[in-house]
């Protein structure tokens, strides 16, 4: 039996006092993550050339600027914790060459802090969940958490438009017995309409952000010819944040489907390992890339295959699926602006379903020599 952690996101309705202290508690985070962050770029700035005397240096801990700065008892002590154990993982991620130096953060960035299960400190209850600082809170609870289930920790969020959400970690048991591979699936990334599958099928992506430009540009518009601060620049702030997060909602909803589809049908499922940034940033498909959302797509399908016991390949980036023919094996150039695969075999196929054909086959190659 391993261990699995499962996420449940919920949307919380906090009464104006406790929509303060949940205010009051973001930004305690960010000051004390921007103030440890300051304070480690000075001692490695001063230490960079003594790398022996660097490793013993003691960070600060939240602790220290409690003394200082005495509002930041007011606040969930875990939160401030839970600041410093994201700044540790960052800097390890940084110097293990994984990622980025890390960043100030800006309140205009998502607004979210961290709290952990101690003692009972957090607990569900009927359409209610018991909060360090906030004590009852009120949920709306669309899915029901297995009483097996054990809550880790819960990550309170606000969005743009100001709305309260909280992310419930658990932790449980599960034994995860492998399937027989029957049913194998290859998906060819389509800019228009997400995927072409093996099948022949499209996803047939709604492109919501794209329906929604026409507005979305309309009330940027309006928003920019307001005075920055005043109130009718806040309301309207809002009017835009609300447009973009039902965009980002439909997208996420849409994904979750498409994805619990395949899942639900196939035993594997093969896809390009794709540099989705480099190719919207090389071919210029910025938004179309975007507004698919390919990468929240597969990491979907990946967890949602591994909690059955099937499988997600990805084959090699540079397996040339789009110029091969999937009959015969032979390959040639294929400039995007050629929509039709034509071969002298005498195979003649919408590009996107031969190239989904090939990705298929790799990945049954791929699963057999494993």
């Amino acid at each position: 039996m391993a261990k699995q952690n499962k996420a449940y996101k919920f949307r919380i309705y906090p009464t104006d006092e406790q929509a303060l202290i949940m205010r009051k508690t973001f930004g305690c985070v960010r000051f004390v993550y921007n103030k440890m962050l300051a304070e480690r770029i000075e001692t490695y700035e001063s230490l960079k050339d003594d790398k022996e005397a660097l490793k013993k240096v003691k960070h600060p801990t939240p602790a220290k600027y409690k003394k200082e700065f005495e509002w930041l008892r007011e606040v969930d002590s875990l939160a401030l914790a839970n600041a410093q154990l994201n700044l540790d993982k960052a800097y390890k991620a940084f110097f293990k060459g994984n990622a980025k130096f890390p960043k100030f953060k800006s309140k205009r960035h998502k607004q979210s802090y961290t709290t952990n299960v101690v003692n009972g400190n957090i607990q569900l209850l009927d359409g209610h969940i018991k909060l360090p600082k906030l004590k009852m809170v009120k949920i709306k609870q669309h899915r029901k958490i297995p009483s097996e289930y054990k809550i880790k920790s819960c990550t309170l969020s606000m969005t743009s438009a100001g709305k309260y959400y909280i992310s419930i970690l658990t932790e449980y048991e599960l034994e995860i017995k492998n399937k027989e591979i029957e049913n194998v699936v290859g998906l060819d990334f389509a800019m228009d309409g997400l995927f072409v599958d093996s099948e022949g099928e499209k996803a047939n992506y709604p492109k919501f952000y794209r329906q929604m430009l026409n507005k979305l540009a309309k009330e940027q518009r309006k928003l920019s010819r307001k005075k920055k601060g005043s109130s009718n620049w806040h309301k309207q702030r809002f009017r835009v944040a609300k447009i973009q997060e039902k965009v980002a909602n439909q997208r996420k909803n849409f994904l979750h489907n498409k994805s619990k589809e395949l899942v639900t049908t196939y035993d594997a499922v093969i896809i390009e390992d794709l540099n989705m940034k480099g190719m919207s940033q090389t071919l210029k498909f910025g938004k179309s890339v975007a507004d698919n959302g390919w990468g929240m797509f597969t990491s979907f399908l990946q967890y949602k295959l591994k909690e059955q016991g099937k499988q997600f390949v990805k084959i090699d980036k540079w397996f040339p699926s789009t110029q091969t023919c999937s009959n015969c094996g032979n390959t040639q150039p294929m400039p995007m602006n050629i929509r039709t695969y034509a071969c002298s075999c005498g195979l003649n196929l919408d590009r996107d379903y031969n190239s989904a054909l090939n990705i298929k086959k790799e990945g049954i190659r791929l699963l057999a020599s494993a």
